[in-house]
């Protein structure tokens, strides 16, 4: 069993990384709404960009959102012209998100943006520790789903 010190340890890196995570998502989100977009609406058009074509039900699960708000998040981008649904060819049930023409034009405009703005925001560390941050983070993600 893990010692008082052990677990205060543990409590206070939660806190930091909580804290860092916030302040590094809340940069990078006000990014993205200056786009015209909120964060969930460029995670999809990103999706589609750079995957191509996604059956709706599983939009959800590679952007992290669930499967209620998809319709409306898809919806929305519909409305702005940025993607269509699309039905499967093979079978009727499925539907298809595809990026339209002014979606691959918005995403090529405003995605450059985006990568400087997260360069920018992560500019606190240099490249090897961003190179170290990488390995300890996936091992902390690793150990925690396990």
């Amino acid at each position: 069993m893990a010692g008082k010190e052990e677990i205060a340890q543990s409590l206070k890196l939660f806190i930091v990384f909580s804290r860092a995570y916030r302040a590094v998502n809340d940069q990078v989100n006000k990014s993205i709404h200056s786009f015209g977009v909120n964060p969930t609406e460029f995670a999809v058009l990103e999706l589609l960009y750079h995957k191509g074509d996604q059956p709706l039900q599983q939009i959800g699960e590679k952007i992290l959102l669930a499967s209620g708000s998809i319709t409306y998040v898809i919806d929305k981008l519909e409305k702005k012209g940025l993607i269509v649904r699309k039905a499967c060819e093979k079978d009727r049930r499925v539907t298809y998100a595809a990026i339209t023409d002014k979606g691959m034009a918005f995403i090529e405009e405003v995605f450059p943006k985006h990568e400087q703005t997260i360069h920018e925001t992560l500019a606190g560390l240099t490249a090897a520790e961003k190179e170290q941050a990488i390995v300890l983070l996936k091992k902390l993600g690793y150990g925690a789903k396990q």
